[in-house]
């Protein structure tokens, strides 16, 4: 069969590396790593560009079958030119769905993110979580799984320094922040996690990404909210991109955070997050103590009562832990005193 394979991809005929393709898919992983070397990629990519559907989408199958587990078959892949070939499909409302996981599992190969990145799909990506591509027919938006392979996606990309500030520059924050703030029906909680993700990784690189953050109503709403009730990572990164508020401009940031009622939040994360999320928690309250007993229109003691609760715990914190349980007291006091 491995050689039926080879031969029908490299004969040219259309129906013949049809057929070929789809059995390719049918191989195990050992066989179809075998495959890679016999030069069975090139044909493949080429067929993307085939005006025949069944061709175009058994391709599209053979390499997703290539690239799984081998991150040497991905790197061929995107080497070959699959990536603008992929771009066009997803322009073209075709094949959208398998197009963009294709696009995701190539994405999680490090060699792959700044070839994928110069090709043009940043902005592909955004337009996809956006709305702005539909599927095919056009009459059926995006589905919920091919937003959230985009927006995962963009999340691979981003993790490198050098693409982060282009999906910022590309206009990609308003987008996640939609995802966000008003996540649609046509998309879903996991895919505004890692939207969550991909804004960290944002702000963290371009001073303009927080100014976007900081002026989209609701927005600093919603990552407190996140902060309170998200999972373990979505607390994560909602409190990371808070604290790059703060650091980017204290005095302007810190306020609108107190006045979404973050302290609560903060104090339960600063001991039951992730390790990573306490120290941001613990940080980010030792940089809103300062101003948290003077925010609101309380009387007076309460604010003084607030504050000294704060002062009170984050000196526990400071020493040597506080325990859930005291931060439980703590947070139904300033709850209480709201």
């Amino acid at each position: 069969m491995e050689d039926f394979v080879v031969e029908a991809l490299l004969s040219g005929d259309g129906e013949a590396q049809m057929q070929g393709a789809i059995e390719l898919s049918k191989l195990n992983s050992k066989q179809r790593h075998k495959l890679a070397d016999r030069g069975v990629i090139p044909p493949l990519v080429s067929m993307l560009h085939s005006q025949d559907f069944g061709a175009t989408e058994a391709s599209l199958f053979a390499l997703l079958a290539l690239a799984f587990g081998s991150e040497r078959n991905k790197m061929l892949i995107v080497k070959c030119g699959a990536v603008p070939a992929m771009l066009n499909l997803l322009r073209g409302q075709s094949l959208v769905e398998l197009t963009a996981t294709a696009m995701l599992i190539l994405s999680s190969c490090g060699a792959n993110k700044l070839p994928i990145a110069s090709s043009g799909a940043i902005e592909t990506l955004i337009a996809i979580i956006s709305g702005e591509i539909a599927a095919n027919p056009p009459q059926i938006a995006v589905s919920p799984q091919t937003k959230l392979d985009a927006v995962s996606t963009l999340l691979n990309l981003s993790t490198s320094r050098r693409i982060a500030p282009l999906i910022v520059a590309s206009g990609g924050v308003p987008s996640l922040l939609d995802l966000i703030v008003a996540p649609g029906s046509s998309s879903s909680p996991e895919a505004a996690e890692k939207a969550m993700a991909v804004l960290e990784n944002a702000v963290a690189s371009s001073g303009h990404a927080v100014r976007e953050v900081a002026c989209r109503d609701g927005a600093i709403r919603a990552l407190v909210e996140a902060v309170e009730e998200g999972s373990p990572e979505c607390r994560e990164h909602a409190v990371a991109i808070l604290l790059a508020m703060v650091r980017s401009c204290r005095e302007e940031h810190r306020e609108a955070i107190l006045r979404e009622g973050a302290v609560p939040g903060l104090l339960e994360l600063s001991v039951g997050g992730t390790w990573r999320a306490k120290e941001m928690a613990q940080h980010l309250l030792l940089l809103l103590r300062d101003c948290a007993a003077d925010y609101g229109g309380r009387a007076r003691h309460q604010k003084k009562k607030k504050h000294e609760l704060v002062e009170q715990l984050m000196e526990e914190i400071d020493a040597e832990g506080a325990s859930l349980r005291l931060v439980e007291e703590m947070v139904a006091k300033l709850k209480h005193d709201r």
